[in-house]
């Protein structure tokens, strides 16, 4: 067909003439309502943004002295931010000497993937960058991932339960004002 016959014809019934393969000979167009197929095309990618996985890279920080208890509180948050589907850099500071026994943090990394063990993979393994060590981890594939931006969560599907727990810290501190009232009357 030529050219302007396919313009005529696509003008006919209210189309556009959009070409697509001018490489080809003869060269490929199609009518179609161009603005309806940028508007699908948009569309389409708005709900590919949605359905994608939302992953930040999140930091803990730790010292080569750190204590058994605050060693297991930083796994802890490490084990929430994984679930959360965000990957996580795990940075060991070493300051002054500290940076002769660089052994220490690696003993460190090495107890946090034990204690980690099942739940992660390792993405980037332990390495120096000046005087700090980092490696970075990230979560099974089979693990939680947080919901993207869009998408409704517990809260947002009851709303009811969100606006008691609005109300009760109101209580709460209403009912300690009246406390600190009484006390300082008495």
């Amino acid at each position: 067909m030529l050219l302007h016959q396919a313009l005529e014809l696509a003008k006919k019934k209210n189309f556009d003439l959009v070409e697509v393969a001018p490489t080809a000979v003869p060269p490929v167009c199609r009518m179609m309502d161009y603005g309806k197929f940028k508007y699908e095309q948009a569309k389409k990618e708005r709900e590919m943004r949605k359905s994608q996985k939302l992953s930040i890279l999140r930091e803990i920080r730790l010292r080569p002295k750190i204590g058994e208890h605050d060693f297991e509180a930083k796994t802890r948050s490490v084990k929430k931010l994984l679930q959360d589907g965000d990957k996580v850099k795990i940075t060991i500071m070493f300051r002054g000497r500290e940076i002769t026994h660089a052994n220490l943090g690696w003993k460190l990394l090495e107890k946090m993937m034990e204690s980690l063990k099942g739940t992660v993979s390792i993405e980037k393994q332990p390495m120096m960058e000046g005087s700090r060590m980092f490696m970075i981890l990230t979560p099974l594939a089979g693990q939680q991932v947080k919901a993207a931006p869009g998408q409704a969560s517990k809260i947002d599907d009851e709303p009811n339960n969100a606006k008691a727990a609005v109300v009760q810290p109101a209580k709460a501190k209403e009912e300690k004002v009246e406390k600190v009232k009484e006390s300082a009357n008495a």
